[in-house]
């Protein structure tokens, strides 16, 4: 049987902070699609908040959710009729009990709390009998910075094994995430040029039009660097980053991972040269108008908290020694440029004869939508000697599931491929600490950018500055 196969154990789907806007908007949906798809079978969901709620009222919020989702079908209907739902605190160790005596089948409890909500619920099941099966599902951030990531880490493996945790990020269930593995390893073409020989540098950017949308409660406490560049775009960056593991098993994948992420560290040594960071200004996006950041409610301007981060980083290993990775994220932005992209080397000697310029072949991979795109130099029509820039371009196929979906596929088959190690966790922390204690000492300015905008005019040229 392998890893990606279904475990058709009767299982309990608890959601802890149900009535939460994570919850409606992306954990419900996903629970749609994955039993639609058969790939959550056997399931009962039950919702749980600090707030009363009608049985009624929550099913009509499940329903809601599976059709914003898509979610159609028997399967689907069933669970919708018989989710119920608890009203008690996660953090008390009687309420904890409660709320397992009500489970029938495997209790899979899917924190999709805040942080300091999630580190007590844990700290209050270490007072109570687990039963040994149980898993657990913990939403992104892990921590607040690296001791309270290790400390974390430390009371999650007094609960469970390593294998029963799941530490959830959606990036890791994008079809466009996951086809960076067969484009890699599948084709030889790439593979034997993936490597410091052939590729001048590599850019993972992850920028949207969108604000704080109602999240500046979170947000302002974290910032553009630990939002997306600490857990999603280091994930990526691992993925792009990895040797060939010899098998997709968690194990296998979850090590190669891993063992990127070690090699990985700002450039040059301390933030202070190897970052940037901003924060929008009022202005127009599609024509909604913005606020500055500092005016938006529940912001505190005195934070200094960024909406737009970028750093450099190099991977110290055989592979990728002397090759920058850059690192992007903001918010308010004129554009949605949201793509890796990996600019290869200019060939070692270009015949003289030649009509034009060849610049160097650049592979854009869109991580929305999914799409790949192929810039390289051929004889152009008219002069055969002459140099013409195309593109070749083509769609990834849609996976099955959404990010979520396919996410909580694995949660509920036991499949921890695309959960996050608790040692890759600590790592992303490790990677960012020089950046941010650079931050906190004011070595590296906060700019600023009209919202609307490609980023401060300062910033004209990618990559950090030196």
């Amino acid at each position: 049987m392998t890893s990606r196969q279904h475990h058709s154990r009767h299982r309990t789907l608890v959601i802890l902070g149900a009535g939460g806007d994570l919850a409606a908007r992306l954990l419900l949906p996903g629970v749609g699609q994955a039993v639609e798809a058969g790939r959550a079978v056997d399931l009962e969901v039950i919702g749980v908040g600090i707030d009363r709620m009608s049985t009624e009222h929550w099913r009509s919020r499940v329903a809601e959710s599976f059709s914003a989702g898509g979610a159609t079908g028997a399967d689907v209907d069933h669970v919708r009729a018989t989710t119920t739902y608890l009203a008690l605190d996660v953090t008390v160790p009687a309420d904890l009990e409660r709320l397992l005596a009500a489970c029938s089948g495997v209790p899979t409890l899917y924190f999709a709390v805040p942080p300091a909500i999630a580190i007590a619920a844990c700290e209050a099941l270490a007072g109570i009998d687990l039963p040994d099966d149980t898993i657990l599902a913990l939403e992104k951030p892990f921590g607040t910075d690296l001791a309270s990531a290790r400390s974390f880490n430390r009371t999650l493996s007094r609960l469970l094994p390593e294998s029963q945790i799941h530490r959830v990020d959606h990036f890791l269930g994008k079809s466009t995430v996951l086809n960076l593995l067969g484009l890699r390893f599948a084709n030889r073409i790439f593979e034997p040029v993936w490597n410091a020989q052939n590729i001048e540098s590599v850019e993972i950017v992850f920028e949207e039009r969108l604000g704080l949308e109602g999240r500046a409660g979170y947000y302002d406490g974290a910032g553009a660097l630990i939002d997306m560049i600490q857990s999603h775009l280091l994930l990526v960056l691992a993925l792009v980053a990895i040797e060939p593991p010899s098998s997709l098993e968690p194990d296998d994948l979850r090590g190669a991972m891993a063992q990127a992420l070690r090699a990985t560290r700002p450039v040059p040594d301390g933030g202070a040269h190897s970052s940037r960071r901003a924060r929008y200004t009022a202005g127009d996006v599609d024509g909604r108008r913005f606020p500055s950041y500092a005016d938006e409610p529940g912001v505190d301007p005195v934070r200094g908290t960024e909406t737009l981060a970028e750093m450099s980083l190099m991977i110290d290993n055989w592979r990728w020694a002397g090759v920058p990775f850059t690192l992007r994220s903001g918010k308010a932005m004129g554009g949605t440029r949201k793509e890796i992209v990996v600019s290869f080397k200019p060939v070692p000697h270009l015949p003289t004869g030649f009509a034009g310029q060849a610049p160097p072949d650049r592979l854009t991979i869109s991580l929305s939508p999914d799409e790949m795109q192929l810039d390289i130099n051929i004889n152009g029509a008219g002069d055969p000697f002459a140099l013409d820039r195309v593109s070749l371009h083509t769609a990834f196929a849609e996976g099955e599931l959404g990010p979520y979906g396919e996410v909580l596929a694995g949660i509920l088959s036991d499949d921890p491929t695309l959960s996050v190690r608790g040692d890759v966790v600590e790592e992303c922390w490790r990677i960012v600490r020089p950046v941010l204690d650079a931050w906190s000492r004011g070595e590296v300015p906060l700019d600023e950018y009209t919202a609307g905008t490609a980023g401060p005019q300062s910033w004209t040229t990618p990559g950090a500055s030196a």
